[in-house]
């Protein structure tokens, strides 16, 4: 439950104590060790429910608590997006064609070549600890290892603007100027949000806008910095299953998220993996 003697700031955004970010610190090492433990699992042949249940297992395991499962009626420990799905990807249902693809595939299997995203949220001690990162499958083709890297670069980008007396819009800035640059484009249906002791609180932190902008940033602050980025153009549509979003055009879609706290010369970043696996080449 939220402290109701916390400062809010104007902008109705909290700011934490030096004391709690050893509570996001432990939260966001959880979900980054089970996403380090995921890779071993992506591979061509698996399924996104068969990695769905190593994680929701994995979660059990460990004592901890999966902020998805139950979450508006979500039932499911993560959520993975494969492809042109750009977020919110239902485990075990079929994946969708991309316009690389000529057939619908029918299932969830991965094939070679496949790259998704995977998001998972855990509670530990009360603690939010909210990351995705991406994977391949097999080998992938040049313009989705491009794709890849340039949202991985812009999400870094991103939190380097990240400092006291900055604003949420230097850090949209950072990041849609460079992924334009890249003739890409960064989603604007989908944001960051602000996390602790609840998962979705504010702000809203936009991965386009203009420098200057948007609300000021103060030493204390959680969030999370997640951009999604197309190879194509920027529009999404949610399926009928009111989860999955796709980019419109069928272009690929990659993302990469971290959740950090505001220090009082930078910031601290809280899901980094241990295993240095966050970028799919590495580790």
């Amino acid at each position: 439950m939220e402290d109701t003697r916390a400062r809010i700031t104007k902008d109705g955004i909290r700011i934490y104590e030096d004391a709690d970010f050893a509570g996001m610190r432990q939260a966001g090492r959880v979900a980054a060790e089970i996403l380090d433990m995921v890779a071993s699992h992506v591979k061509v042949g698996a399924t996104t429910g068969q990695i769905d249940d190593f994680i929701r297992e994995e979660i059990e395991r460990r004592g901890v608590i999966s902020a998805t499962i139950g979450y508006k009626g979500y039932q499911h420990a993560s959520c993975i997006s494969a492809n042109h799905v750009v977020c919110h990807g239902i485990p075990g249902s079929p994946i969708p064609a991309s316009k690389h693809e000529k057939t619908p595939r029918g299932n969830d299997r991965l094939v070679d070549g496949d790259i998704l995203n995977v998001d998972v949220t855990v509670i530990v001690d009360g603690w939010y600890g909210d990351t995705s990162r991406m994977y391949i499958v097999g080998t992938p083709k040049p313009f989705a290892m491009r794709l890849i890297d340039v949202t991985h670069e812009a999400l870094m980008r991103g939190i380097a603007a990240v400092r006291p007396g900055n604003t949420f819009g230097d850090i949209g800035f950072a990041i849609q100027s460079f992924v334009e640059a890249q003739r890409m484009s960064v989603v604007r249906d989908f944001c960051g949000h602000g996390l602790g002791r609840v998962f979705h609180a504010p702000p809203n932190v936009l991965h386009y806008g203009r420098p200057g902008a948007e609300a000021v940033l103060e030493e204390g602050m959680f969030f999370t910095i997640e951009p999604m980025v197309n190879l194509g153009r920027p529009e999404t549509k949610t399926l009928s299953d009111d989860w999955t979003a796709i980019t419109r055009d069928k272009s690929l879609s990659a993302q990469f998220e971290h959740s950090i706290g505001v220090t009082a010369t930078g910031c601290e970043i809280f899901t980094l993996s241990p295993a240095n696996r966050f970028h799919p080449t590495w580790g």
